[in-house]
């Protein structure tokens, strides 16, 4: 059997297993003879456990029927690309943000760049964005008092523009120089067929005139480190928290045509669009509303697995959870807006994806609930499951063991049960109530861009009140532990092994949230990049040959084979030069040190002249971050306290260097 076959037979195990579970959970554990509020949380318990297990399961029929909803990327002629149109949506961002934003999609590769037409689209109608425009030779369109939000700036772009095709980016968003060649064929599977493992144009019968792709988006990346992977020093152990969706939910859905468009990284239809009659406006996420009208209009909306572009996470736990409270609000609006749950033009299957997409947004109350649940039974003496230890072992310990793995086939090791639960457990007490209003429709009409403009240097001590509900509910749940051991022995102590073990386990969940909280200081103002590529170093008519380590926009460091006479603030030369890409760069060394048997240098630099700094821009950004892209399966719980503890009592007694430190 083929290791996909043996996956999908254990989803299907795990599939049954749950499903029995459930079935015992709600026929014969309900405490009805109990009190009114014990039947209450009792019922609150099971439709947790319910609707978490169910919108899993709606995820495991997606990856068993993953092969279904995939495109095979045509290779076309260079003659048949068409023209297209790439929008660069700004509101409030920097000038200094944009340029790296639109210097590369200067650089992205066409078979004839005379098609490519770059627009910075800035609804706040500044003069420094129009400067910038003319810096690079592309197209500037104002909007002042915009009064639609991104909606209004890119609809108005739309109206001003003319090609078949157009990409969206948002500011910091930054394109590799494939991606115009990694989407656009996408759109001419049309007219072309493979035969014989060669691709050719279609004849006139073969054409199939009801098959309409409307959108392309491919995986929002972050260069920089997430707040879960910064917060928690775990940079080189999990990946961004967004890839799960990005990379694995959203790229599932293609099989039920429910593949969601997340606003900066696609490539989109403009007949298709026209067809929903541009960007919807009364909703606070128009890109997911946007593909829920395009599915609804008869186009397919299709989600790449391969990374294109990459952007800049938010930096500040205060922003990132205003932003999970707009995007909650605003897939439930667009949600009611569409009428998706319901609506007779889609498929059961995509109607099921989006009843999904709603009750996700309830996981966090759900969380709130399995937290609280062993807390009720353990401290307040509440008897809201109704049945003996051993029924609990069969029918629940089997289930929720092939669960846990089954979490790791549906993710592809990028997520796991115990990841999930800790993201929820972060955010569950700032999302339930915007979550509530939405479903009420009681709407929020006023939202700001998330700020993603790194400061440097500074302490954010002032969001550590943000851990105030998970303080307290690790009180209550370490309570509750001391109460229900208290003079517990042998077996008695065994059979309550199932409360403890929830009660330690929401305690894990409940530390890692409050460490994620403390927050830690960020040091540099931008990202060093991981990279090995050639250097030349020329200092007094002596030149050296090095291979970098990683690369910023302030600073770069190399490795040389042997040491090298390089005194500090005396100016040096370096070349920094790739496949496709060659900067002239001028700096200084600031740190030397010697790592085994080779010597590592840290400099500040600054490019020559304008062209350099492009060149040397892409240098940077043009690669694949190197970031890690699944969780490592080694490190434990115990590993991360650790760590977190010894980085934080350590840090601030760290022995000063002798140099300064590189910013």
């Amino acid at each position: 059997m083929s290791k996909e076959k043996r996956r999908n037979v254990f989803l299907i195990i795990t599939m049954i297993l749950m499903t029995v579970y459930l079935g015992w959970r709600i026929i014969f554990t309900l405490p009805f003879g109990q009190r009114g509020l014990n039947i209450i949380f009792g019922i609150l318990l099971v439709a947790a456990e319910t609707v978490t297990v169910l919108t899993t399961f709606e995820l495991f029929v997606q990856k068993i029927k993953k092969k279904s909803g995939h495109l095979e990327r045509p290779v076309i002629p260079p003659e048949y690309y068409p023209d297209v149109d790439v929008f660069i949506a700004t509101h409030d961002e920097s000038a200094a943000l944009l340029y790296k934003t639109v210097n590369a999609c200067t650089f992205m590769d066409y078979p004839d760049k005379q098609k490519v037409h770059i627009y910075l689209c800035d609804d706040g109608n500044r003069r420094e964005m129009a400067e910038l425009a003319q810096l690079f030779g592309v197209e500037y369109l104002g909007l002042a008092d915009n009064q639609e939000a991104k909606s209004g700036n890119l609809n108005n772009a739309l109206s001003k523009t003319s090609s078949p095709l157009f990409a969206t980016f948002d500011a910091d968003m930054i394109p590799q120089h494939t991606f115009l060649m990694k989407t656009v064929p996408y759109f001419l599977l049309s007219e072309f067929i493979k035969e014989d493992g060669v691709w050719r144009l279609r004849k006139e019968g073969e054409k199939d005139n009801t098959w309409k792709l409307g959108l392309v988006q491919t995986p929002q990346s972050f260069y920089n480190p997430d707040l879960f992977q910064f917060n928690l020093f775990a940079e080189g152990i999990i990946p961004n928290e967004q890839d799960f969706f990005s990379k694995e939910v959203n790229v599932l859905r293609n099989a039920s045509n429910a593949a969601a468009y997340t606003g900066s990284n696609a490539v989109i239809s403009r007949q298709a669009m026209e067809d929903i009659e541009g960007f919807p406006l009364k909703t606070i996420t128009e890109d997911f509303e946007t593909s829920i009208r395009l599915q609804q209009a008869g186009y397919i909306t299709y989600a790449t697995e391969e990374v294109q572009a990459a952007g800049l996470t938010t930096t500040m736990i205060s922003d990132m959870i205003k932003q999970r409270g707009r995007w909650a609000r605003g897939v439930l609006q667009s949600l009611q807006n569409t009428g998706a749950i319901f609506s007779k033009k889609f498929s059961s299957s995509a109607r099921v994806t989006y009843l999904n997409s709603f009750l996700y947004w309830w996981s966090f109350f759900n969380r709130l609930v399995f937290i609280m649940a062993p807390i009720l039974f353990a401290l307040f003496d509440f008897q809201i499951v109704n049945t003996k230890f051993w029924n609990i072992v069969i029918f629940w310990l089997p289930p929720y063991l092939c669960y846990g793995r089954a979490m790791r086939y549906l993710s592809s090791d990028i997520r796991t049960q115990h990841w999930s639960q800790v993201v929820d457990t972060i955010f569950m007490p700032y999302l339930i109530l915007p979550v509530l209003l939405e479903t009420l429709h009681i709407h929020e009409k006023k939202f700001k861009v998330t700020n993603k403009e790194k400061e440097a240097g500074k302490d954010r001590p002032y969001d550590f009140w943000y851990a105030i509900p998970h303080i307290l509910l690790l009180a209550l749940s370490i309570i509750a532990m001391f109460r229900f051991v208290h003079e517990k022995y042998g077996w008695t102590l065994f059979y309550s092994s199932i409360i403890i073990f929830w009660l330690a386990y929401n305690i894990v969940s409940l530390c890692y949230a409050i460490f994620f909280m403390l927050g830690r200081r960020a040091y540099r103002r931008s990202e060093r990049i991981q990279a090995s590529e050639t250097v030349y170093i020329r200092y007094k008519n002596q030149s050296y040959q090095a291979v970098t380590g990683d690369v910023s926009e302030q600073g770069i460091s190399f490795y040389a084979s042997s040491p090298i006479y390089l005194p500090e603030k005396d100016v040096i030369q370096i070349v920094i030069e790739t496949e496709r890409y060659k900067a002239r760069l001028e700096g200084s060394i600031v740190y030397v040190r010697q790592e085994k048997e080779v010597w590592r240098y840290s400099a500040t630099v600054t490019p020559l002249d304008e062209t350099d700094k492009r060149q040397y821009m892409q240098i940077i950004y043009d690669r694949l971050h190197s970031l890690p892209k699944k969780i490592d399966p080694w490190v434990t719980f115990y590993d991360d306290m650790l760590r977190n503890i010894r980085k934080r009592v350590t840090s601030p007694f760290m022995k000063k260097r002798s140099r300064r430190t590189l910013k």
